[in-house]
């Protein structure tokens, strides 16, 4: 079954197993926005996927109505992506068990949440150009610069610039839910400029707050960092450019909301990091 699988997946099919696996569940509606031209082509792949157990999913409970079906890697596809790698499924890492554990996990909401982030930039991009060139999960994070910080997610975004000078800003993803006390999430700040330091890189750190008053009570706390810091809110009520739109404020800075592109231009000369020989992933390769 396994070996049919494989000869039957296509290459979006591999891509998305791939980001699933990187980034551990993702929606019906993510997956959709990031790799099909319409919802029934999604679900009619996504179940074809289902069926053959390439992709395991659940329904998070809901007090009205219901949630989206929540995707992460199955049994079969962890086989496929694990030969592909030269691995057993041991070696490349999978169980089952932890797989769909996020089901269950209090950490479920903030995942989907850094992971609709990301999913919102690259629906801007297809729709009005510009690329999400990087798209670290915190667990790749981790592995790297986890002795010194752990963002939620790492990312590199490329502006397609009006008067044709593109910029290309690296950052760091805070995305928070307003369960951590103010004190904690500004003590962060503290690592990743140690981060810079070891690193020689400074990588600006934008926090994504869930409301206006959070937001206003962390700047206040922010004043002038050392580091390069945006603020910005994830609000239901968000233009259509989501993060990439008009959103974000400088830390220490007044004056109108930026554009994440604006940001690009605004810490153009932040060196970036050099990461070719970590292994780029561009999700959903586009």
């Amino acid at each position: 079954m396994v070996a049919e699988l494989a000869y039957r997946l296509t290459v979006r099919d591999r891509n998305l197993l791939a980001l699933v696996w990187e980034h551990r569940v993702l929606t019906t509606g993510q997956l959709t926005r990031l790799f099909f031209p319409t919802p029934e082509r999604a679900r009619q792949r996504l179940n074809h996927l289902y069926n053959h157990h390439a992709l395991l999913r659940f329904r998070p409970w809901a007090p009205v109505g219901s949630k989206p079906w929540h995707w992460v890697l199955g049994p079969a596809g962890a086989h496929v992506l694990a030969v592909e790698q030269g691995q057993s499924t041991a070696e490349f890492g999978y169980r089952q068990d932890t797989a769909t554990a996020i089901a269950v996990s209090p950490r479920l909401a903030h995942q989907i949440g850094v992971n609709e982030f990301f999913v919102s930039l690259h629906a801007h991009a297809r729709r009005q150009g510009g690329a999400v060139e990087q798209w670290w999960s915190e667990h790749r994070c981790a592995a790297l610069w986890g002795d010194l910080a752990r963002p939620d997610a790492f990312g590199r975004w490329t502006d397609p610039s009006i008067d044709g000078t593109a910029a290309t800003l690296d950052f760091f993803l805070e995305h928070d839910t307003g369960t951590e006390t103010l004190a904690r999430v500004t003590a962060k700040l503290g690592g990743y400029a140690d981060l810079a330091e070891a690193t020689g890189t400074t990588t600006p750190v934008l926090f994504w707050l869930p409301s206006p008053k959070r937001e206003a009570n962390l700047r206040r706390r922010l004043g002038t960092p050392e580091i390069p810091v945006a603020t910005a809110v994830h609000t239901p009520d968000t233009s259509l450019d989501g993060p990439a739109g008009p959103v974000w404020q400088p830390a220490g800075a007044t004056g109108p909301r930026r554009r994440l592109g604006d940001l690009a231009h605004l810490w153009a000369t932040v060196p970036r990091h050099d990461h070719t020989q970590e292994g780029d992933h561009d999700a959903a390769g586009s």
